[in-house]
C-alpha cells in the first residue's frame, strides 16, 4: 500500500494524530476513534493493523496491553516526496504572516485594520 493510500483514510490519520503525542494503549486509541467515528473495536483494530503493516506505527506488549507509537520513517519519506511542492504553499503562508503582522501593527497604532464604510452608522 502506498503511503498516501494509508494516509488517505481519516480514521488512520486520526490515529496517527493521537500517536503524535506519544505512545498509547490500543484501548485508549479505540475509545477515542470509536466515539469520534462511530466504528466498532474490530474496525479500529483493522486500521491499527494497516498502520503497523505499512510501517507507520509500531506496537509493543506491556503485560496485557498493546502500546502503539508512530514510526517516523514513512512520514519522513512522505515529507521528502512533498519537498518539491512545498513552494506552492510556503510563499503564501509567509505572505499571510506578513499581512497579519501588518494588521496587528495597525491595530496597535490605534487605527482600524479595515476602513470604516461610510454607509454604516
Amino acid at each position: 500500500m502506498h503511503a498516501f493510500d494509508v494516509l488517505g483514510d481519516p480514521v488512520r490519520r486520526r490515529i496517527l494524530t493521537l500517536l503524535a503525542d506519544g505512545e498509547r494503549p490500543a484501548g485508549a486509541i479505540g475509545a477515542v476513534v470509536q466515539r469520534e467515528f462511530g466504528i466498532t473495536q474490530p474496525a479500529v483494530s483493522r486500521q491499527l493493523r494497516v498502520l503497523r503493516e505499512n510501517g507507520f506505527a509500531t506496537v509493543r506488549a506491556q503485560g496485557t496491553q498493546r502500546l502503539y507509537a508512530v514510526d517516523p520513517a514513512p512520514l519522513q519519506a512522505v515529507d521528502e516526496w512533498l519537498a518539491p511542492y512545498r513552494r506552492f504553499w510556503e510563499g503564501r503562508l509567509d505572505a499571510l504572516g506578513t499581512e497579519l503582522a501588518r494588521g496587528r501593527r495597525t491595530a496597535r497604532a490605534g487605527r482600524p485594520t479595515i476602513p470604516a464604510r461610510k454607509d454604516r452608522p
